[in-house]
């Protein structure tokens, strides 16, 4: 009886290590689970052979080999593309919402314009005509303001000169 059981997990090794090695050759998953359900084993049996895990684990780590596109497939590859795509994934999501507040506004100011309680273009340049005739008033008022006052002082000098004349005949 133990044998049997010494020869069944021969076998059972023996399965395990040719699935190993064609999901190497192959370039599948070479997680525990996957070589697990390819030789037609429980996952506890890499626990209690521990150097079949250890080989696992040892092909997870290493350079994919054989595959068509000349490229190697990596464990730490994978991770790195996953976080790139990931950062990248943030990038485009604050970039998205970004456009997004952008064209609310954009659509906000329109539905403004459109729905007449918003100034239009003609009401802008009436507005800036006003400043302009705004302006135009302040310089004409100072205008008159000085022609007053000259108006004021030739007056006031006829005033003496008549008084000037009065007396001199008086």
């Amino acid at each position: 009886m133990i044998e049997g059981r010494r020869a069944d997990s021969a076998r059972r090794r023996e399965r395990v290590l040719k699935a190993l090695n064609e999901a190497i050759k192959q370039g599948d998953s070479l997680s525990v689970s996957a070589i697990a359900r390819r030789a037609g084993v429980d996952r506890t049996f890499f626990y209690r052979h521990r150097d079949l895990l250890a080989q696992i684990h040892a092909a997870e780590a290493a350079p994919a080999v054989g595959l068509e596109s000349g490229t190697q497939v990596t464990r730490a590859s994978l991770q790195a593309d996953l976080a790139n795509a990931q950062d990248r994934n943030v990038r485009l999501t604050a970039r998205v919402r970004q456009l997004e507040d952008r064209l609310s506004e954009l659509l906000g100011d329109q539905a403004w314009k459109e729905s007449g309680l918003g100034a239009t273009a003609d009401i802008e340049e009436l507005q800036r005509q006003i400043v302009q005739l705004e302006q135009m008033n302040v310089e004409l008022t100072g205008q008159l303001e000085e022609r007053q006052a000259e108006l004021d002082a030739a007056r006031g000098a006829n005033r003496e000169l008549t008084r000037a004349l009065n007396q001199a005949r008086a």
